[in-house]
């Protein structure tokens, strides 16, 4: 159960980004596993120089950045286009950076040691469990946090829920939405890098980890709902569960078991649990 939340913990974080630029500029981000894949890349080169706090700190802003840098260039060209066109141009960008990293890390994966800090382990009475996956835990819950506070308490949350909502009552104020757009790009990379740095002592360091866990992240969008902030992270919370009970009991459906508590749940709730309806910018 606990092995369970931590998945799910990350995936949460995954997946927030993923939900963000999807509901705000109908991009469907194939290219959102190689942002999660430079991330733990961009952390091995940091921590070998600053430590383990300074590739979390570090590595999801040089992420967020790199994320700037694309959509200005690429990504917001599609926001008025067909969604099948993102789609293609983010799948190209996702095989383009798989091999990227390829080419300058290496085929094979790379060593990443947890912290010698964060060692050892947590004992609760007869629970025991690892100091660095509660500090994972604490960290993922400090992320959701952070965007909730976001998104829900500040100027800038106020016109990005409006604009979900109602783009042309946004323009008719005058309020530009084509930086709203950069920031939620650039926030949604970073969490997606933040949530590769996290993952990189439990799963390691591989180029193809991106595309190992994009389907995860896609799937949990689908069950929370599009558009829905907190049904993602009661989706991630769940498939993590579900999968940690999976892989206790039978572990070689533990990969099945997520797609088919998707399927179970869009036939009950075809928009998922927390469903909304949206409109994207234009």
């Amino acid at each position: 159960m606990a092995n369970g939340l931590l998945v799910g913990a990350y995936y949460i974080v995954l997946a927030l980004g993923l939900s963000l630029i999807f509901s705000l500029g109908g991009v469907v981000n194939l290219a959102h596993g190689a942002f999660y894949a430079l991330g733990a890349y961009l952390a091995y080169e940091i921590q070998r120089r600053l430590g383990f706090v300074g590739a979390m700190a570090l590595s999801p802003i040089g992420v967020a950045l790199i994320g700037v840098v694309i959509e200005r260039l690429a990504i917001r060209r599609f926001y008025r286009e067909d969604p099948g066109l993102a789609l293609l141009f983010t799948f190209g960008l996702a095989m383009a950076a798989e091999q990227s990293l390829r080419l300058v890390w290496g085929a094979t994966g790379l060593p990443f040691g947890i912290p010698e800090a964060l060692r050892g382990q947590v004992f609760l009475g007869d629970f025991i469990y690892s100091r660095y996956r509660m500090a994972v835990l604490a960290v993922s819950a400090a992320a959701v946090t952070g965007c909730w506070l976001l998104l829900n308490k500040t100027s800038f949350g106020l016109v990005v829920r409006a604009g979900t909502r109602d783009p042309e009552m946004v323009r008719a104020l005058g309020i530009a939405l084509s930086p709203i757009l950069t920031a939620i790009f650039a926030l949604s990379v970073g969490l997606a890098g933040l949530a590769g740095v996290m993952s990189a002592p439990l799963a390691g360091v591989h180029p193809a980890m991106g595309t190992e866990i994009l389907v995860a992240a896609f799937v949990i969008v689908v069950i929370g709902g599009l558009g829905s902030f907190w049904g993602v992270v009661w989706a991630g919370l769940i498939v993590g569960v579900v999968r940690g009970l999976t892989v206790l009991f039978y572990p070689p459906a533990a990969e099945a078991s997520m797609y088919a508590l998707m399927v179970l749940v869009l036939l009950v709730r075809p928009r998922g649990l927390m469903g909304e309806r949206f409109e994207r910018f234009e």
